[in-house]
């Protein structure tokens, strides 16, 4: 069964407040803007080619393209929270997150480079 989304001002809010203090944040507030920001990034590049996993919070499926459907797809991006939130509010460019080794892409589509940032 699908996740019900996430409504714009709550996950804003949780963003907002990671933002305001990125280590003192609650494990809930963390966890409310990863899926938030991923739930954005399935809207924003939908499709099923590339899968981005930020453990232990959430992972989506995204940009158009070939399909996978079965074991493990051949385009992956994962990172931690704290990694996926700078990059997702443009607070870290996604070159420095991936030569830096904070973000591990495997996949000749695993690339984010046009995607982010999701937030200003």
């Amino acid at each position: 069964m699908a996740r019900a989304r996430i409504d714009d001002a709550q996950g804003r809010a949780a963003v907002a407040a990671w933002r305001a203090d990125s280590t003192g944040a609650s494990r809930d507030i963390r966890a409310l803007a990863v899926r938030y920001t991923l739930q954005l990034l399935a809207e924003l590049a939908p499709g099923n080619t590339l899968e981005v996993r930020v453990p232990p919070f959430g992972a989506v499926q995204c940009i158009e393209g070939p399909r996978h459907t079965r074991g493990t797809p051949p385009n992956v991006i994962e990172t931690d929270a704290a990694t996926w939130l700078s990059l997702a509010t443009g607070e870290r460019p996604w070159a420095e997150a991936l030569d830096s080794g904070a973000v591990h892409a495997s996949g000749q589509r695993a690339d984010l480079a046009e995607q982010l940032p999701l937030l200003q």
